[in-house]
């Protein structure tokens, strides 16, 4: 069962989540909260594996919150989604950089955002179009100005892991690198895992923030 903690100021909305994410039987909504620091307060009681986060809310926004729950070895095991309206540049990569997992506009399909649950709490990365769209941009704009080897972490990946970092940019999982790459899905893993290690990334999430800003996402 994926426990959820649902943040958002808007207690309709936060019906309406709840009343989605019941229907589902692999998932189970154990708290709710109104603002970020009541988020963390959620998080620290209710220990869940996901927490779908607003952005905007009162006391503490998203991004704060995000950033403490990414921060707590406590909550280690807790993922965070964003889920949010404002979907722009500056909260985009404010978010994924803070620890955010996931990254979903508040006008996705219901089965898409229950499919983001579970593929967060799964350990896979998940970002929309305007997410991906804005770690484009960012590189695009920094063009040639860093180099790779200024990006802490660069120089300590093997060229094979390199690689790897690329695909999970690209959204594969480790059972299509393994394919892709004629290695077994638990190698493809391993390879993750070292390199998520060496360049201090939570989670795919901010694998996938890493490879954009090293310039090894194609």
């Amino acid at each position: 069962m994926i426990r959820v903690v649902l943040a958002d100021d808007q207690a309709l909305l936060r019906a309406t989540f709840r009343m989605l994410l019941d229907s589902a039987s692999d998932i189970e909504v154990v708290g709710e909260a109104s603002t970020g620091a009541a988020a963390i307060d959620a998080c620290r009681e209710y220990r869940p594996d996901v927490v779908v986060m607003d952005l905007r809310m009162p006391v503490m926004d998203g991004v704060e919150a995000t950033r403490i729950i990414a921060a707590d070895a406590d909550l280690a095991s807790t993922r965070v989604l964003v889920l949010t309206t404002f979907e722009t540049e500056e909260l985009v990569l404010a978010a994924l950089h803070a620890g955010a997992s996931g990254f979903l506009g508040k006008g996705v399909q219901p089965a898409e955002l229950l499919a983001g649950i579970r593929a967060i709490a799964a350990g896979e990365q998940l970002l929309s179009p305007a997410a991906t769209t804005a770690l484009i941009a960012r590189v695009v704009d920094a063009g040639s100005a860093r180099s790779r080897r200024e990006v802490p972490g660069i120089d300590l990946l093997t060229e094979r892991e390199r690689e790897i970092v690329a695909l999970v940019a690209k959204g594969m999982s480790n059972d299509e690198i393994g394919a892709l790459l004629f290695i077994s899905p638990s190698t493809a893993k391993t390879h993750v895992n070292r390199a998520m290690m060496k360049v201090s990334a939570r989670d795919r999430a901010q694998l996938v923030v890493f490879a954009y800003e090293a310039g090894l996402a194609g």
